[in-house]
């Protein structure tokens, strides 16, 4: 008879899982209500939960890729995705997209008036 190959390692949850036991973890450690010791160990698991949930949002991060065009032959074309290039083009970008109110809409909103003349 074979035996079952045990593991060490315990399996690590997926990133869902993770998030719903740190929120739990958060919400049970702001009641209060957990003895110290119980408490340390809850927060260190919440610590280990956080790494985990960072080190996949960095994978998923790294495997993300921008679609950029199209070749002629109808390839789509990507490159890496860099999130501090996205983060300096939002920035750019947010200034054309700023839009001022016009007067009326200002003294409108200074009565107290919004559309339904309320």
């Amino acid at each position: 008879m074979a035996k079952k190959k045990t593991t060490t390692k315990q399996e690590m949850p997926t990133f869902e899982e993770a998030l719903s036991n740190l929120q739990s973890i958060v919400g049970q450690l702001e009641e209060g209500e957990l003895g110290l010791e119980e408490s340390l160990e809850q927060y260190e698991k919440g610590t280990g939960l956080l790494r985990h949930c960072f080190s996949v949002l960095k994978n998923a991060e790294q495997r993300i890729e921008l679609l950029t065009g199209e070749d002629a032959q109808g390839n789509l074309e990507t490159e890496p995705f860099d999130a501090s290039a996205t983060l300096d083009q939002r920035e750019q970008s947010a200034g054309r997209r700023k839009q001022n109110k016009s007067a009326s809409t200002k003294e409108d909103e200074a009565a107290g008036r919004n559309l339904f003349g309320e």
